[in-house]
């Protein structure tokens, strides 16, 4: 990829606020850099929202709600599906512009336009399918009628890693269910957003219907909008302490909330898994996204019959990965999105090192431009170490034993995070076993990856509240109402 064409992309990408369907400056005139991780350097600079621009773009919202809400669902449906055929048209651009402001490597940025988009596609699909029921009372004395209507003005505030997914994963879903939005994307990773909210524009979303506020006061941006009684949902991608404070907020209001939150994924290698098997899906479960995702195994509960082989064979391939610019041809590891998440890799693997751990392959930062850290195994991780307490959201494998299925099992719920697990066997029995006793919203069963638009993703404990995706992830931003018509023929 020629610096021309970043430049000729950059120059297409649209860097203020989105407000009643215009691209305007925001009240204080401020913008803030979007940096490349690779490089650090200045990729372009975005308008830097507040509390009057917030308050804009909810009012923006409000007022478009009931015409959005009546306009018909297969118009909405083909708003979507426009949209997809737009994105899929400009693949390659989402892809690079992702891979210059967050770092995947461009291959896998790519595929992560083929994933976001599948929510425009399936939700445009879903628009013209929300039914209820209609039936008479057990009394025989009336009909009941229960239908479904959007729940109203949203707000959508999405996170670094997966900029264009993310987003799509909470437009798509509310745009389908007749609900307005402002979306805040995450200001390390505004511009794939932007460059989606002028496609959704052009396939002729009507003004207000999506807003979209950048900014580095998330705070004033999100606090002001939330405390609005007529924001009706709010929908959060990120940490776990972040949510915590929004669900507070939220019930000021008793705001309809979807939370996608913090992650401690186990891999689970029992003693009859297919090894081979097992480590290709550890590089998925693990390097996919730089490891920087939600659903990025954290800590790898492998049986002690099997720990030598799998260390040995998932450290040769981590080995051999290329680490690198993802802009560059065969680059597997891109940088980190910042230094704070470098230094915090750091930390947790010093921290492991210190009571015992034994680095097989990485474990330490890159030298020059960029924030690189290399891919990294670690095993014989002590059971108080922190790097199976917290999320690493890094390429680092950390690897634990166990002893029997029951051992397994509990050190893979000994956390208070319930977003994903992953477990490989060949016993069909321990595998329904396992879908039983893990404490996880989703759970691969002999595979790495378990993200799907039809398929509702989401956690449970301290991972989150409702589902994102699929059938429940369209009910998120609907109303269930019923009434009774008495029987004129009573």
């Amino acid at each position: 990829m020629t610096v021309a064409a970043e430049a000729r992309l950059l120059e297409s990408v649209p860097t203020g606020l989105f407000v009643g369907g215009e691209w305007r400056e925001p009240a204080s005139g401020r913008t803030f850099a979007v940096e490349d991780p690779a490089t650090g350097e200045v990729l372009a600079r975005v308008a830097d929202g507040g509390a009057d621009d917030a308050a804009a773009a909810l009012d923006a919202a409000v007022d478009a709600a009931a015409s959005w809400a009546r306009t018909a669902p297969r118009e909405r449906s083909d708003v979507l599906r426009r949209t997809f055929d737009a994105v899929r048209a400009r693949a390659d651009e989402f892809a690079l512009l992702m891979t210059l402001e967050m770092g995947k490597p461009l291959a896998e940025a790519a595929g992560e336009v083929t994933y976001g988009n599948e929510f425009l596609r399936w939700f445009s699909e879903e628009a013209v399918r929300i039914a209820g029921r209609f039936g008479v009372n057990p009394e025989g004395t009336g009909r009941m009628i229960v239908s479904r209507h959007p729940v109203g003005p949203c707000h959508l505030i999405t996170p670094w890693n997966f900029p264009l997914a993310m987003a799509t994963r909470k437009i798509g879903p509310a745009l389908a269910a007749g609900c307005t939005a402002v979306v805040k994307p995450a200001e390390l990773t505004p511009l794939t957003t932007l460059l989606l909210m002028s496609v959704l524009a052009e396939a002729g979303l009507p003004p207000g219907v999506v807003n979209v506020v950048t900014t580095t006061d998330p705070g004033a941006v999100s606090g002001t909008i939330i405390a609005d009684p007529r924001l009706r949902k709010l929908s959060f991608t990120g940490s776990t302490a972040v949510g915590q404070r929004l669900l507070g907020q939220s019930a000021q209001g008793v705001l309809r909330t979807s939370m996608e939150l913090g992650g401690n994924a186990p891999f689970l290698v029992f003693a009859d898994a297919d090894v081979d098997a097992a480590v290709e899906g550890a590089m998925l479960a693990k390097f996919r996204n730089v490891g920087e995702a939600c659903t990025a195994a954290n800590r790898f509960i492998v049986a002690r019959e099997v720990a030598d082989e799998f260390v040995s064979k998932v450290s040769a391939r981590v080995e051999a990965l290329r680490v690198g610019r993802g802009t560059e041809e065969g680059v597997k590891i891109g940088p980190l999105i910042n230094q704070a998440a470098r230094d915090k890799a750091e930390a947790l693997v010093g921290d492991a090192v210190g009571r015992g751990a034994e680095v097989v392959v990485g474990g330490r930062s890159i030298d020059g431009p960029g924030t690189f850290y290399a891919p990294t195994v670690v095993t014989e991780v002590r059971p108080e170490s922190r790097i199976l307490r917290e999320e690493i959201f890094g390429p680092v494998l950390a690897v634990a034993t166990f002893e029997g299925e029951e051992d397994g099992i509990r050190l893979a719920n000994d956390t208070e995070y319930g977003l994903v697990a992953y477990a490989y066997t060949r016993d069909l029995a321990r595998g329904m076993r396992l879908v039983d006793a893990l404490e996880t919203g989703m759970v691969g069963l002999n595979t790495g990856v378990v993200s799907n638009a039809a398929a509702p993703f989401g956690g449970v404990k301290q991972s989150g509240l409702g589902r994102e995706g699929g059938l429940e992830g369209l009910n998120e931003y609907l109303d269930t109402r019923y009434t009774l018509v008495p029987d004129p023929w009573a």
